[in-house]
């Protein structure tokens, strides 16, 4: 059995792989949104009129913001932004239908919100351009 000493040491590396896998799921329904890829689901045929809503600025955000997270670039601002962005989804689209979130489909959006505001304190982790950029210092 591996010693608390080994396992830690590996810490930060999965905090970049936690990263990577929140910026990968995001940036799926962003994509969907305004690319229609994957097929089904929500989205396709993207029109920039639909900018003048808050649910219209949803892929935008999700696609941006999970390529960001995805490179570990401006880590922290994005995840805070995206935290913010999807306590703000559940609050309005989730939370109306049920205050419980397995009745109301919006586990992931408050999973999400935990996950981006845990990588706002931590970091982005060992594997980011932000840490490149920094010479491989952590913040």
């Amino acid at each position: 059995m591996a010693s608390a000493a080994s396992i830690s040491g590996w810490a930060p590396r999965f905090q970049s792989v936690l990263r990577i896998v929140a910026g990968l799921l995001l940036l799926q329904h962003g994509a969907q949104k305004i690319l229609g890829f994957p097929p089904g689901g929500h989205g396709g045929a993207f029109d920039v009129s639909s900018l003048s809503t808050l649910a219209g600025w949803s892929g935008p955000i999700e696609l941006v913001g999970g390529v960001l997270i995805i490179l570990g670039l401006f880590s922290r601002p994005t995840a805070f932004i995206l935290s913010g962005f999807t306590a703000v989804a559940y609050w309005m689209v989730h939370a109306p239908q049920s205050p419980y979130p397995i009745n109301n489909g919006g586990e992931l959006a408050a999973l999400y919100c935990f996950v981006f505001l845990y990588l706002f304190f931590a970091g982005p982790g060992p594997i980011a351009l932000d840490s490149m950029m920094r010479g491989g210092r952590r913040r």
